[in-house]
């Protein structure tokens, strides 16, 4: 009889443990009535300071909408990227808003809440350069943002953890690659001429358009995509409860239009019908 109720105690101690953790980061954020968001601050258009020093962008209207549907006030810290997509988070932030690509790495340790639009991965050259096509650029310098999926891409390690996607193609043969800290980085070495620092940068089309229509010399070789991605909010692996409350805001928000009308509104065109 005492070996039951000690296996009974044990049992109540282990179910009360389990409720105690459901919940966690739903409990947390309703409780505050605040929600914690990582992003990025410095990758225009997604999301960056403006003029006022405020956040602003495609990414930070999407966290605001979140934040908005769930009746809970909005901020954002700027942790490195490493960080943002590491997971183990420890509840500093509750959700991650930062165009992230669900890979199979990162789904080993952060949970992806949700698709919310799409980025084609183009080749971005200097206006001068006589490259035309991909096959123009082999042997290349090619410039990549670190620990990112077209560094994976230029480095043929690309796994991209959503169904239905066509197979990735490698195409370019790259004779180096230059990794940069900060998105707009290679963009900054490629201004300076064709082939002075860097002969094309490989990021998404959208980072890619906001820079050229802001003076910088450039242009995207046409037809070429890289890959197409997915982008997804993430969160912490620590509370399911959580991560599909918020990823059903955010199919209610591809249904009603909203993501339609935000991508429209930073990107020019309509990025989240999949």
């Amino acid at each position: 009889m005492k070996k039951l109720f000690a296996y009974l105690a044990v049992g109540a101690a282990l179910a009360f443990a389990s409720t105690a953790q459901a919940g966690e980061t739903l409990d947390r954020v309703m409780g505050k009535k605040a929600m914690v968001v990582a992003t990025n601050s410095g990758w225009p258009p997604q999301s960056f300071l403006d003029d006022n020093n405020e956040m602003v962008g495609f990414d930070i209207d999407v966290a605001r909408e979140i934040g908005k549907r769930l009746g809970v006030e909005v901020s954002f810290e700027t942790p490195d990227w490493q960080t943002l997509t590491g997971g183990r988070w420890q509840g500093r932030y509750d959700l991650g808003v930062g165009s992230v690509t669900p890979t199979k790495a990162r789904a080993q340790v952060i949970d992806f809440v949700g698709i919310y639009y799409y980025s084609p991965y183009v080749y971005v050259v200097h206006k001068d350069s006589e490259a035309k096509s991909v096959t123009d650029l082999n042997g290349k310098v090619i410039g990549v943002e670190t620990a990112t999926t077209s560094e994976d891409f230029i480095n043929r390690k690309l796994e991209i953890d959503a169904p239905g996607l066509p197979p990735i193609e490698y195409k370019l043969e790259p004779g180096e690659v230059r990794t940069f800290a900060d998105s707009m980085l290679p963009f900054d070495d490629l201004r300076l001429g064709a082939g002075v620092r860097l002969d094309a940068v490989i990021a998404p089309e959208q980072t890619a358009l906001n820079a050229i229509k802001n003076g910088y010399p450039l242009k995207v070789i046409e037809g070429e995509y890289a890959f197409r991605e997915p982008l997804v909010v993430i969160a912490e692996k620590v509370d399911p409860e959580w991560t599909a409350k918020v990823g059903g805001i955010i199919q209610e928000m591809k249904k009603d239009g909203t993501l339609a009308t935000l991508t429209t509104k930073w990107y020019g065109k309509d990025y989240s019908a999949d």
